[in-house]
């Protein structure tokens, strides 16, 4: 009797979504602004998959349905999610990132008072459902689902004063194509079904059928017909290649997914959506995922493109070899970023100004350090602007102030004064000047033209099979491109590229050393921004760059590794946490990824592949 009455309130549940649909879609009809039916059948859908799955979710936790049920249920909300993700993800992504398909980590937000926040959505079902605890986590599984519909119920009532627009179709649909690849075939976005090709099959798709309901006036167009054949190809590709980790994602990539990335520019309008430009650093003119100017680089500092100049540039580089902005007149930038050692310094821990004594941490490299929205392995500072102000008032990095500086500069033996008149006019020597010149040096720094590079954009023939099953490996099985997201390899988060993850991972104090417990350096909880100091950050740093590794050893905040083969072995076994230590809230997952030699061998093969430092050049 009870099993019929689940029943009954599940069918119920399910008419009244339909209920529900047609009185929206009535309503949508009568909204002239959210013209697109497409669009409109799909946001039906998906609400309707999510309450199935929401009273699933709730006869599983009253024993009435099986696990796979509940499984099947969460699939298929996260394959219509998919079908939708485009549109969605791009006009609401704070809101999709906190409420529908975020990342399943704890997340701290600070309103009266600091709290942290279980994560919920999409990403955390796949996870739960799939994981061996599943029996325990029922209750919590269903509180999920009907969160997960109340929130999309919301977003989609907003929808009605916010419509699509057509001049933002094309970089809708181009992001959508680096969310795929970035976040989807990584498996990123399936942390325990690892359905990465079921599901970017499924957005490829949907995106083909709307891209043919858009420009359906067009179909004679060669360059439709193109977009049209790879996307069938692309779609084709996934379906026939279904193993997560055998899937040779280069190729992938080479032949169907960036070649329609490169077409869909052809449709793309005139001028970019200004909202974009507010909260993204991806370059619309871009013709490949791995183009060189693929990321805006002006989108990250307070320099703007029109201020910049060679002469800038120029003279950003002369003071930042001069050792006399320094208190004691022996530091300058260089003495902890040499351009021969892919401008970090090669030492574990950098020197101070102070004899005998060492900063608190590793020197990172400053290729493509631009691109990134924090700065230093704590994160404590927002701009390259804030970057070199820190370095400037650290008593045991420059120890000295602007006024000091500025003073030295406008003395005639240093020979500053004409070259700042010359560039900024009368204001001449002065702190936002000095700030805007280091900027535009460091800004030219720019590292992505390696050998992998060139051979995805087809500039160059062939490279070894090493670093290409290094690559797809780096994309896969080794989940490093989980935190090292691609064409950056850093925390900075794709598509919008407007955040930079931070990560606890256990490094120990010394490598090969697990006796000697974890390294003590507490992280981000101690940057000195009030609003994170969360125990969620206690040892977490910020996730940098593997490009140039071949220049930049050692690695890690505490620079303890010698070596990437070190680093790798380290990820191999899990971490801190998977070498028994205790690690509190560990983002890395601790079991072993169980690499082979082999594989081992070809992940550094191809990190080294990355190297790129155009310092070497000249």
């Amino acid at each position: 009797m009870m099993k019929s009455i689940s029943l009954l309130r599940f069918f119920l549940g399910v008419s009244g979504v339909f209920i529900i649909g047609l009185f929206l879609s009535f309503n949508l009809k009568n909204k002239e602004d959210l013209h697109d039916t497409f669009i409109k059948n799909e946001l039906l859908k998906t609400y309707k998959v999510f309450s199935e799955m929401d009273a699933i979710a709730e006869m599983y936790q009253e024993g009435e349905v099986t696990y796979e049920d509940l499984k099947r249920s969460v699939s298929k909300s996260r394959l219509q999610y998919k079908r939708i993700e485009f549109y969605l993800a791009y006009h609401y992504p704070e809101y999709v990132k906190k409420h529908i398909n975020g990342a399943p980590l704890m997340r701290l937000e600070f309103e009266n008072t600091a709290s942290i926040l279980e994560p919920e959505g999409l990403q955390v079902l796949d996870e739960l459902v799939y994981s061996e605890e599943i029996l325990d986590n029922s209750h919590t599984i269903y509180g999920l689902t009907k969160r997960l519909k109340s929130k999309y119920l919301t977003l989609y009532n907003r929808l009605y004063d916010d419509p699509i627009q057509n001049e933002s179709i094309i970089d809708v649909m181009r992001l959508q194509l680096v969310r795929i690849y970035t976040l989807g075939l990584t498996g990123f976005d399936t942390p325990g079904s690892l359905n990465a090709m079921e599901e970017a099959k499924v957005s490829l798709e949907s995106m083909k059928s709307f891209f043919k309901s858009m420009y359906i006036s067009k179909q004679s167009e060669v360059s439709y017909k193109t977009c049209i054949k790879l996307f069938s190809t692309s779609i084709t590709f996934l379906n026939d290649n279904t193993n997560f980790e055998s899937f040779d994602r280069l190729q992938f990539l080479k032949q169907y997914l960036d070649p329609l990335y490169k077409e869909l520019k052809y449709y793309q309008a005139k001028h970019s959506d200004k909202n974009l430009e507010h909260i993204s650093g991806w370059n619309r003119e871009s013709a490949s995922i791995f183009d060189a100017n693929f990321l805006n680089p002006y989108s990250y500092t307070e320099l703007t493109q029109s201020e910049d100049s060679k002469a800038l540039k120029n003279l950003g580089e002369k003071l930042f070899y001069d050792t006399r902005i320094s208190s004691e007149n022996n530091m300058s930038c260089a003495s902890c970023h040499q351009p021969e050692k892919g401008f970090a310094d090669g030492l574990p821990k950098s020197m101070s100004n102070i004899q005998g004594e060492t900063v608190l941490r590793n020197s990172p490299t400053l290729l493509n350090a631009v691109y990134a929205d924090r700065y230093f392995y704590d994160l404590r500072a927002f701009s390259l602007e804030q970057q070199a102000e820190h370095v400037i008032f650290n008593p045991s990095e420059f120890n000295t102030a602007y006024s000091s500086i500025l003073e030295k500069l406008k003395t005639k033996d240093h020979g500053y004064q004409k070259e700042f008149e010359t560039i900024f006019g009368k204001k001449g020597i002065m702190r936002q000047n000095l700030s805007k010149a280091l900027a535009s040096y460091v800004l030219s720094l720019s590292s992505f033209n390696s050998e992998f590079d060139r051979y995805v954009r087809g500039e160059i023939e062939d490279i070894s099979e090493e670093v290409k099953q290094g690559f797809n490996l780096f994309m896969g099985k080794a989940n490093c491109a989980t935190c090292h997201f691609a064409p950056t390899f850093s925390g900075l988060v794709p598509p919008f590229y407007n955040e930079n993850e931070s990560e606890i991972l256990g490094v120990l104090k010394e490598e090969n050393e697990p006796v000697k417990g974890v390294d003590t350096d507490r992280g981000r909880i101690v940057n000195g921004i009030y609003k994170e100091e969360g125990w969620i950050y206690e040892k977490s740093f910020k996730t940098t760059t593997v490009r140039n590794t071949l220049y930049t050893a050692p690695f890690f905040h505490n620079g303890a590794y010698s070596s990437l083969e070190e680093v790798v072995e380290f990820y191999n076994l899990g971490g801190g946490a998977g070498l028994g230590l205790e690690v509190v809230n560990q983002t890395l997952p601790s079991a072993p990824l169980l690499l082979t030699e082999q594989e081992k061998e070809n992940l550094v093969l191809f990190m080294k592949a990355l190297s790129d430092n155009p310092a070497l050049k000249q």
